[in-house]
Parts: structure tokens; C-alpha cells; sequence
């Protein structure tokens, strides 16, 4: 077994030839100046550009240099999680290969999860050198949905630059594209100690971004799911049942009424009135929701991990 080591850094990347070896420099840089053992894993998602020959050529300078080449794009998600897996370090800091995070921000990162306690620092680019209309102002949106939805008071969910302890990659998995929500996906796995600093943002010095409107709408298609997932995923019944219940009391009750009017009252023509169409439909619709939620706890009671429970110690 390989003796473990203080940090890892973990950088996915796609078509980023021409950064990379400035990159792996500063890294190292700021490693032997503050004396780390680390290693750097760098997981080439499927590039089609010259980047896994440049990581090979850094791999034979410096032996703290690791890679993983995907056969294809599978997105930053799956990069993060398979490099979760293999990692060493005490301490896992992930950052992206577009020089547009800084690795001087390393030691502070480090010093609060190791000093300080924290399970995960989120940098946070106070001052972005992103184009406004197309990043920043869609950012600033898509933080806000995120803080209110999760309770988790961060500015800069997205940010690549975070830091974690090595209990909680190892606890987590992100998949699809899930790697914005990995504070969220942390808290619903028992890690809350969260907070974030302000870190340096550089204007990118090579290549061209890679972020579309697709990934925009995604991301709140993402957050909806990640939320559901982690307040109902071993509970479905809860959700699906509850409102099932309401709307079948609501329909039920709507039926009651319009039967006591036409039967006691003596009102003819009750059908006629949109009343009943509302009743009939919320009756409809709340049987389907419990028939639903039933279902899904039939599914989640068979899944492979149905009692995939995080522990943190044992006596």
C-alpha cells in the first residue's frame, strides 16, 4: 500500500494542451516551498488535442504526476469521481487546468481543512474575469437558486477551486453533471462543517471556455434533481404520498359537497359544473401519486444500495 500524502490535487481537463505545463510548474512550485508531499492527478476527459502527450512528458519530470485518459468526453463529473477514487492525500483540492485558478491558494485552502476542521472550503471568485452576460450574470442567478434550495450559504457553487477532506471524497459520489452540487451532495452525506474563502480568479490565458446555455438550463435541471435525491432518495413515499394525500382529501371533499347538493339540496345538473371536473381530477391524480410513491418505494427498497449508510465511526 502506498504511504499516504498531505495533498492531492485533482485537475480534470479537455483540450488543454498548452496550459498544462505551466500549471504542473506553479503546482510544484508551491509544494516545495511549503514542504508537501502530494501528488497531482490530472484526468484527461477525452481530449482531442495534444493533452495527454503533455501530461505523459510532465509525468517523466516530476513522479508526483498522475493520469487517467478517458476514451471519450464524459464530463467533469465522472472525471472528478474517478480521480476521487484513486487519490491519496489527507487533503483533496480540485482545480481546473485553465490557469484561471491560482495554486498559491493551496497552503490557506490546506491549513483550513487540516487546522481549522472544516470538511469542504469552496472558493468563492469575488471578482470574476468572465464575460458578464454570458457567466457572470447567469452565475449570480444560479448561486442564489442553490443557496435557497440547499441552505447552504455559498456565493460560488460552481467554482472548480474547493477543497475537501479525504472522508469526504471518499464518501460521496457525483455523477451526470452533479459536480456543481458536490457541497450539497457532501451535506445530505453527513458533512455540514462547509464554509468558503475568497480566491483569486485569472483571465484565461489559453483556449476558449467551454461553458454553453446547455449547461445553464441543465444546471437547474441538476439542482431540482440533487435536492429531490437527497430529501427523499431512501423515502420516496414521503414526497409522492403526501401531496397524493392532499389532492385525494381535496377531490374527495369537492365529491362529498356535490354529492350532499344534488342528493340532500336537491340541485340538479352537478356534473356540469367545473367544480366536479376539478374534483373528479384531483381524485384522479392524488391515486396516481400514491400508486407512484408505492412503486418507488418498491424500487428503492431493492436498489443495491437501499441501506448505504455513511458511518463515521465504531466502537
Amino acid at each position: 500500500m502506498s504511504q499516504s500524502k498531505d495533498i492531492s490535487v485533482v485537475i480534470p481537463l479537455f483540450n488543454e494542451d498548452e496550459s498544462l505545463p505551466e500549471l504542473c510548474q506553479w503546482i510544484e512550485r508551491v509544494m516545495n516551498d511549503n514542504a508537501y508531499s502530494y501528488e497531482v492527478i490530472f484526468v484527461d476527459d477525452g481530449s482531442t488535442d495534444k493533452s495527454w502527450s503533455v501530461i505523459n512528458e510532465l509525468k517523466s519530470k516530476n513522479e508526483n504526476v498522475r493520469g487517467i485518459k478517458f476514451r471519450r468526453n464524459y464530463g467533469k463529473s465522472a472525471a472528478l469521481n474517478t480521480a476521487f477514487d484513486v487519490c491519496e492525500g489527507q487533503v483533496v483540492i480540485t482545480m481546473d487546468a485553465d490557469l484561471q485558478d491560482s495554486p498559491d491558494e493551496i497552503p490557506e485552502l490546506y491549513n483550513m481543512i487540516v487546522k481549522d476542521g472544516y470538511d469542504l472550503v469552496s472558493g468563492w471568485k469575488k471578482k470574476r474575469h468572465d464575460p458578464v452576460l454570458t457567466k457572470n450574470l447567469p452565475s449570480k442567478f444560479f448561486n442564489a437558486t442553490a443557496r435557497m434550495m440547499s441552505g447552504i450559504k455559498l456565493h460560488d457553487f460552481n467554482c472548480g477551486l474547493k477543497a475537501y477532506d479525504q472522508q469526504v471524497v471518499k464518501n460521496i459520489e457525483v455523477y451526470g453533471d452533479m459536480h456543481r452540487y458536490i457541497p450539497i451532495i457532501a451535506k445530505s452525506a453527513g458533512f455540514s462543517n462547509i464554509t468558503e474563502k475568497p480566491v483569486t480568479h485569472q483571465a484565461r490565458k489559453y483556449g476558449k471556455s467551454k461553458f454553453g446555455i446547455n449547461r445553464f438550463i441543465n444546471g437547474f435541471l441538476d439542482l431540482m434533481t440533487i435536492s429531490f435525491i437527497g430529501r427523499f432518495g431512501k423515502k420516496p413515499m414521503h414526497f409522492f404520498g403526501t401531496i397524493g394525500m392532499l389532492l385525494l382529501l381535496l377531490g374527495l371533499g369537492i365529491l362529498i359537497y356535490l354529492s350532499f347538493v344534488k342528493l340532500i339540496l336537491g340541485i340538479p345538473n352537478i356534473s356540469d359544473r367545473p367544480m366536479f371536473f376539478l374534483g373528479m381530477l384531483a381524485t384522479i391524480v392524488g391515486i396516481q401519486l400514491f400508486i407512484t410513491g408505492f412503486l418507488a418505494e418498491l424500487i428503492s427498497r431493492n436498489a443495491q444500495g437501499r441501506n448505504d449508510y455513511k458511518i463515521e465511526a465504531r466502537i
